[in-house]
């Protein structure tokens, strides 16, 4: 069904603020009052007198009352409780467990971004908590926001150096220590948000400012401003125009750069330095994973970056960086989880969509199942994908066998009738809706051998991927949101949309792989030896020694992606192996 029809209504109007206690708490105090006290109206509903009262003391008590109330409803030092129609679906959350450790920051208006502390009320993996040193780190990257960002005095004067070619000059001590990164992130959502979580890492490790492109379609339209009090959208009125149209033939590029006999005299005959980080980049390019960022890059004060992928594993191999890298992340395999939560927060229209399809339909569950499937061979449905995916689920026990024929009356057996109890919903995205409607019907027209009552959902099936349409990206947002709720996620090998899914939800998925020759590969499946997305376009060149090598080899906690044979992953190493 599309999302939008089968999510339900519109957000349900906030609470009244004022001193109430509920209407059948006010209606029974206004009762009172009326037989108590005939015509005097007691001016707050909960204060019910006995005999009749004096008007003046009921309202000194009122007004001594109520700026302690309105303090309580205003005060923006912690989030205030979900707002009807928000209920979190489990019980009610520390306020240490809304900041995720200290994660996030208190101090925004939580109503115009519901979802940036409500969130943490529907995340199954809570475990990997910031470490200190992170958290340190990035309330000096929101002090850098905004001293040096849009609105500033900082960055007006650094845009107008920029749209007169001149570069930021040692004179100027005001903003002396504002650098900007601008991001140019680009094809499909997946891709988008995984170089804006590898884009963020990189400017907190440089010190720079990070600004993003909202190219085609409007990050404002997704996400909520991850920064206090300052945007992270690039103005439109940035000197450069046509972001997108740069590649590395430009003079300015790092391609061009390191090509020449001396980068470092020539980046200062530049305003800006940029940098093609596409997947299919070439040798050259890549060298920008070995730069330490103080042979030149820290030069141009302004650094330009394109990109479509995750990045940050060929960061870990960057020998500049592995000691403030080990020092912002002790288990490795939980660099994208942390940098998503607190930098992709969904709007109040999106987190709408992801709400109202999960009390609907995941609620109430025992145990979730998200299947996402993405083909790379065209649109049509093919017969050798669903039976991948029966396969995989079957074989690795995540999705209850059927029965052949209808059980007798007397089926089932009390043992199977006390495990019928137990319900799974499962939660399948997609282009296509013929996969989805195949394993609904298998379990619709079949009593499982188990016992188990299992249920088949899809928010939407938008028949072909539209990069850059508003409404498709909201509806992709929210159905990777949703995957990330589940309890187990099987996922397309290859496919940036199912590596945000189980990411945001700390989830170590099953890896489908790649089909080749139009077959179902065996094994269909394997299950991944972490939760974090893998690099398409790494570099094959060691830093240390100055030659190719293979980098999945170099150190323990970067290792070849299991979907991609040449790609690159994090990993918390074994400390045994």
């Amino acid at each position: 069904m599309d999302l939008e029809r089968g999510v339900g209504v519109g957000i349900t109007k906030r609470p009244s603020q004022q001193c109430t206690g509920g209407e059948e708490t006010t209606a029974a105090a206004h009762r009172a009052a009326a037989a108590d006290d005939g015509d005097d109206e007691t001016p707050c509903p909960w204060i019910a007198g006995k005999k009749k009262k004096n008007k003046i003391t009921f309202l000194a008590i009122c007004l001594i009352a109520s700026p302690i109330l309105i303090l309580l409803l205003n005060r923006r030092g912690s989030p205030l409780p979900p707002i009807s129609g928000w209920a979190s679906p489990t019980t009610a959350h520390t306020s240490q467990d809304v900041l995720m450790g200290g994660l996030l920051v208190p101090g925004f208006d939580e109503r115009k971004c519901i979802s940036r502390y409500n969130s943490a009320s529907y995340r199954k993996n809570t475990e990997r908590s910031p470490c200190p040193h992170l958290i340190n780190r990035l309330r000096a990257q929101e002090a850098l926001q905004r001293r040096c960002g849009p609105g500033t005095e900082a960055y007006r004067r650094a845009a107008d150096r920029l749209m007169i070619s001149r570069r930021n000059g040692t004179d100027d001590n005001d903003d002396s220590d504002c650098k900007y990164l601008v991001l140019v992130p680009y094809r499909g959502l997946g891709n988008r948000m995984l170089a804006m979580a590898s884009a963020f890492l990189y400017a907190i490790l440089t010190g720079r400012a990070l600004l993003v492109d909202k190219g085609e379609s409007s990050l404002a339209d997704l996400f909520c401003e991850p920064f206090p009090e300052t945007t992270w959208l690039l103005p439109p009125d940035f000197p450069i125009r046509n972001l997108e149209a740069l590649t590395g033939e430009v003079p300015e590029s790092y391609r061009k750069l390191v090509q020449s006999d001396r980068p470092d005299t020539s980046v200062s005959d530049f305003p800006y330095v940029f940098v093609d980080l596409d997947h299919a980049c070439t040798y050259h390019d890549k060298l920008f994973y070995c730069d330490d960022d103080r042979h030149f890059l820290h030069r141009a004060p302004w650094l330009l970056m394109r990109t479509d992928g995750y990045f940050a594993p060929a960061l870990f191999l960057n020998p500049a960086y592995q000691d403030e890298l080990d020092r912002l992340f002790p288990r490795k395999d939980s660099v994208f989880y942390l940098l998503a939560h607190y930098l992709l927060h969904p709007t109040n229209k999106v987190w709408g969509f992801i709400t109202r399809f999960y009390d609907s339909y995941l609620k109430d569950s025992d145990e979730r199942l998200g299947i996402q499937v993405r083909v790379f061979d065209g649109d049509t449905p093919f017969k050798h994908i669903l039976d991948q995916i029966t396969a995989c689920t079957s074989q690795e026990h995540l999705l209850p066998e059927v029965l052949p024929q209808e059980p007798p009356p007397s089926f089932p057996s009390p043992v199977a009738a006390a495990a019928g109890k137990r319900s799974k919903a499962v939660l399948m995205t997609g282009l296509n809706s013929w996969y989805y409607e195949n394993i609904r019907s298998k379990y619709w027209q079949s009593a499982t051998a188990s016992g188990e009552v299992v249920s088949v959902h899809q928010p939407s099936h938008e028949e072909h991927q539209v990069s850059g349409n508003t409404t498709h990206d909201m509806k992709a947002l929210a159905e990777m949101y949703l995957l990330s709720m589940a309890d187990a996620v099987v996922a397309s090998g290859w496919s940036t949309f199912g590596y945000v899914g189980h990411g945001l939800g700390g989830l170590t998925p099953w890896v489908m792989f790649k089909p080749e020759n139009m077959t179902a590969p065996d094994p269909p499946c394997r299950r991944a030896a972490s939760m974090e997305p893998c690099l398409h376009g790494p570099p094959f060149y060691d830093c240390r020694a100055k030659r190719g090598a293979d980098t999945g080899k170099l150190v323990p906690h970067v290792r070849h992606c299991e979907d991609m044979s040449w790609g690159l992953k994090l990993v918390h190493p074994d400390p045994e192996g």
